[in-house]
């Protein structure tokens, strides 16, 4: 499980545009990485709708917002389409990353294996955990205003 103060590992994941993301392309930048159990699901379209809407707010902090689930980038791109994600959507459909930060469900709901928890991680611009909130409860939703308090105070 990755806590607070480890150097984040990195990864490169493929886009909802196809393109190859690695984390290591955002350094000296902050980053808020949101892994979300499954698209077109209420609560993660809730979660990513309240960050779409205060995107403004974590460009100010200086904060990248990466949302990442083990939907495939196809999926990810009609989601993104459709509720209109103005942040970056990354597929961990091999569920590589997600498994390397300890966040992941090996047995879900309805037989379905290996599914992102829930989650938020800040990794800040040099690359180490600043914020990290892992929930059990898929209808649980990260503290985005604790996040914002961390953003401001590592800005």
């Amino acid at each position: 499980m990755i806590k607070i103060g480890d150097k984040a590992p990195d990864f490169t994941l493929t886009s909802s545009e196809k393109n190859k993301k690695s984390l290591s392309d955002f350094k000296g930048k902050n980053v808020v990485l949101l892994f979300f159990p499954q698209a077109f699901t209420g609560t993660c379209t809730a979660e990513l709708c309240n960050v779409r809407d205060e995107l403004k707010e974590y460009e100010a902090l200086n904060a990248e917002i990466i949302a990442i689930s083990v939907d495939s980038i196809f999926t990810l791109a009609k989601f993104k389409e459709l509720q209109n994600y103005n942040f970056l959507m990354l597929s961990d459909f091999n569920k590589e990353v997600s498994r390397k930060f300890g966040t992941i469900y090996e047995d879900w709901i309805h037989d379905m294996k290996g599914v992102s928890k829930r989650s938020a991680f800040i990794v800040d611009k040099e690359g180490t955990i600043q914020y990290a909130e892992v929930l059990e409860k898929t209808t649980d939703l990260p503290d985005l205003n604790k996040i914002k308090e961390k953003l401001a105070q590592i800005r």
